[in-house]
């Protein structure tokens, strides 16, 4: 029980970061944060302490554990780098246009 509350501070670490930071990077580490403590998340409902792997065969009284949950960790980290790769890119046009990661300033050079 104690690996799913530490999943869910993860989390409000994450979305702390995206609310309350100014830095553009900031928030792409805080957004990157909170993916991460989603696949944890996700990884741990599917663990079964004490649990076969999947892979062996089966028997009708033996626990098992979930491949599932594993195989949506796998699909949403790749697709977690492909949209890390795109905000950092975001990022980097903005500071050539802008020459600062700062939201607030960003907001008031509008046109």
């Amino acid at each position: 029980m104690i690996e799913y509350i530490l999943a869910v501070v993860l989390f409000a670490i994450g979305l702390y970061g995206v609310i309350v930071k100014r830095n553009l990077i900031k928030i792409i580490i805080g957004l990157m944060i909170m993916e991460y403590a989603v696949n944890l998340f996700l990884a741990l409902i599917g663990y079964r302490s004490g649990g076969a792997p999947p892979i062996v065969e089966v028997g009708k009284n033996q626990i098992f554990v979930d491949p599932l949950p594993q195989a949506l960790v796998l699909t949403a980290i790749v697709i977690g780098l492909g949209t890390t790769a795109l905000l950092v890119s975001f990022a980097v046009r903005i500071f050539e246009k802008y020459d600062t990661f700062d939201v607030r300033k960003i907001r008031k050079l509008r046109g």
